[in-house]
């Protein structure tokens, strides 16, 4: 099974991708993974990444292409393969397309979880992370028992920069001006199943099997 994950920031696509590629023993592919796997190995567009990630600059689409393109040969893909985070341009999904054919294999279905933006900034503006630990709280969702204060290790919670009500906005109309393109782009190839994204975690998935015809 090839699939393609797509999805406002928010929307639980990291939550149902660990499931779903448990589930069908695929591995999950995402773009920061295959940048560090890619330097780990110093394979060529490895290191040509690594220049651009630690002077603190995007990664040019070619780059990003042809460590797609690596990674999709390697043998763990062979039975499939769930794309998450590539590609987020329809310029990506076009050379993306080109890969594929290449490599003689098609996408069997792209996922899109689909949430309204007053959700999304509900979920991740009420985000809570422990400065020590790590663990993660909803201001609402999910709660600390005592405000301010991580329930494993008492250490103070933070929001963190990026789950700010402006950052969020900002993330937003990037996605709808370069990601959300891309979904229409797949619509026209008839590959698009629309997944609500605004339900318990468990009925997402269960409406993602129903997309792909497997039971997760």
């Amino acid at each position: 099974m090839r699939l393609l994950l797509v999805g406002p920031p928010g929307a639980g696509k990291g939550t149902q991708a660990a499931m779903i590629c448990t589930k069908l023993g695929i591995p999950h592919i995402s773009t920061g993974a295959m940048f560090r796997e890619a330097m780990a190995k110093g394979t060529k567009q490895g290191q040509k990444a690594k220049e651009y990630i630690e002077a603190g600059q995007l990664v040019p689409d070619d780059v990003t292409v042809e460590i797609v393109k690596e990674r999709l040969m390697e043998s763990d893909c062979s039975q499939g393969f769930l794309l998450d985070g590539f590609p987020r341009t329809v310029a990506q999904a076009q050379v993306l397309d080109g890969i594929l054919e290449e490599l003689g294999i098609k996408l069997d279905k792209v996922i899109s979880i689909e949430l309204p933006e007053e959700k999304i900034l509900e979920r991740l503006t009420g985000r809570r992370v422990c400065t020590k630990c790590g663990a993660t709280y909803h201001t609402q969702y999910n709660p600390p028992l005592q405000e301010g204060k991580c329930n494993e290790c008492q250490s103070d919670l933070i929001q963190r920069s990026d789950d700010t009500e402006a950052t969020v906005k900002r993330r937003l109309v990037v996605y709808r001006e370069e990601t959300a393109p891309v979904i229409t782009f797949y619509d026209k190839k008839e590959l698009v199943c629309h997944i609500d994204g605004d339900k318990p975690i468990s009925q997402v998935l269960n409406s993602v099997g129903q997309c792909i015809g497997r039971d997760l």
